[in-house]
C-alpha cells in the first residue's frame, strides 16, 4: 500500500493513487468546533492528512513602522505585520481592515529607505523535512506572496495606478518582495520539500483583478523567477499556485511560468470538469470542493456526491488533491466536514 507521501506524488504525477490525498484548514471559530467535536487539537493527524509543512523564518529585527501611521488613530487591537501593514479589528470573525504604510509615497527614495524585512529557510528545515519523509508524509513549503504583499504595503488602488503612472516605483516594490520569495523558494527546494507553494489572489468571482496583459507584464516574470529558482535546485519539485476566483484567462501563463498544481479551483468560479478536459494532462488540481456552495449549504449526502464525482471524473487518472476551496468557516456544518472525509474513504474502498 502506498504511503501518504507516495499517494501525493502519484496524483501530482497524474497517476491514480488509489486513495486520494486530502487536506482541510480551519478558521479559528471552526477549529474550536473541531476541538469540541473530536477532543483533538491536531486535524492533520485526526483526519489522516498526507501533507506536512516547512517554511521560512524572519531574520531581520522587528521594525518600527509607527512613523508611517503618525497621523492616523489606529484602534486598540491593531497589529502591524512584518511588512508594515496595519491590521485593524473588524469585529467579524477572523477578518480585519487594512491600513497601508506606503499609501502616500510619491518617490522611489521612500521605498529605498523603507525597513524591509528579510527571511530565510533555516538549515533545520531540511532535518524536519527528512523526519516527515521518514514518517511517510509529503512535505510542502510556502515561500510567500508577491502581488498580495505589494498591494498591502502600497494600497491596491495606488499600486494599480503605479503600474501605469509610476512604473519605476511599482517595479521596485515588486522586486524587493520577489527577492525574498525567490530566496525562500530556493531554501524550500534545498530542504527537500516535495511541493513548493506560491500564491497571489488575482481573481474575482467572474474575472481577473487586472487585464491578462497587465498580469503578464507585472506578475508573470516575477512568478516565473521564483519557480525557476526552485527548479534550479530541484528539477522534480512540484510547484503549487494559489489564487481564488476565475483565472481561466491566465492558466496557460501560469503553466508557462512553471506551475503544475493549481489551487483552489473554486467550482463557483471555474468548472473543474472543464479544466480537467482542457489542462488535465499537465496540470493537477488541488481543492475543487466549494465553500460558497456545497460545503456550507449542501447536505452530507450532497457533499459526498460532489466528492465522488470529482474523484471519478477529475481524478480518473490522478491529478486531483481534494480540499475545500478555502479554510472552513463557521457556517460549514460539522456533519458536512465528516462527510467530506468519509466520501474519500468510501472511494478508496471501492
Amino acid at each position: 500500500m502506498p504511503t501518504p507521501r507516495e499517494r501525493v506524488l502519484m496524483t501530482l504525477r497524474h497517476q491514480h493513487p488509489g486513495a486520494f490525498p486530502k487536506e482541510m484548514g480551519f478558521t479559528p471559530a471552526a477549529f474550536e468546533r473541531f476541538r469540541r467535536e473530536t477532543g483533538s487539537s491536531d486535524p492533520a493527524t485526526y483526519f489522516g492528512m498526507e501533507m506536512r509543512h516547512i517554511g521560512p523564518e524572519r531574520t531581520s529585527e522587528t521594525a518600527d513602522f509607527s512613523r508611517y501611521y503618525a497621523d492616523q488613530d489606529l484602534p486598540e487591537g491593531t497589529t502591524i505585520d512584518d511588512y508594515g501593514t496595519a491590521r485593524v479589528p473588524a469585529n467579524f470573525y477572523h477578518f480585519w481592515g487594512l491600513r497601508f504604510p506606503a499609501q502616500r509615497f510619491n518617490s522611489l527614495g521612500q521605498y529605498e529607505e523603507y525597513p524591509w524585512p528579510s527571511y530565510t529557510v533555516p538549515d533545520a528545515a531540511g532535518e524536519v523535512a527528512r523526519a516527515h519523509h521518514e514518517a511517510g508524509f509529503a512535505v510542502g513549503g510556502f515561500a510567500g506572496h508577491i502581488w498580495e504583499v505589494a498591494w498591502q504595503v502600497r494600497g491596491m488602488n495606488e499600486l494599480m495606478l503605479d503600474f501605469i503612472e509610476r512604473e519605476e516605483m511599482a517595479a521596485f516594490l515588486l522586486d524587493r518582495i520577489t527577492e525574498q520569495v525567490v530566496r525562500c523558494a530556493e531554501g524550500i527546494a534545498r530542504a527537500g520539500a516535495d511541493v513548493l507553494q506560491l500564491g497571489d489572489d488575482v481573481g474575482m468571482q467572474d474575472r481577473l483583478m487586472m487585464s491578462p496583459s497587465m498580469w503578464r507584464e507585472w506578475l508573470f516574470p516575477r512568478l516565473k523567477r521564483a519557480a525557476d529558482a526552485a527548479r534550479a535546485v530541484n528539477p522534480d519539485i512540484h510547484i503549487w499556485y494559489h489564487t481564488d476566483g476565475d483565472v481561466r484567462a491566465i492558466i496557460p501563463g501560469l503553466m508557462e511560468a512553471g506551475i503544475d498544481v493549481l489551487n483552489p479551483v473554486q467550482p463557483e468560479c471555474m468548472d473543474p470538469f472543464e479544466l480537467r478536459a482542457e489542462y488535465g494532462d499537465s496540470l493537477a488540481f488541488w481543492g475543487c470542493v466549494g465553500t460558497q456552495s456545497t460545503l456550507p449549504f449542501g447536505s452530507p449526502n450532497e457533499v459526498k456526491r460532489a466528492v465522488h464525482r470529482l474523484i471519478d471524473e477529475v481524478g480518473a487518472s490522478g491529478g486531483l488533491f481534494l480540499a475545500p476551496t478555502h479554510v472552513v468557516e463557521p457556517d460549514v456544518p460539522w456533519p458536512n466536514i465528516v462527510a467530506f472525509f468519509e466520501a474519500i474513504e468510501e472511494a478508496a474502498r471501492g
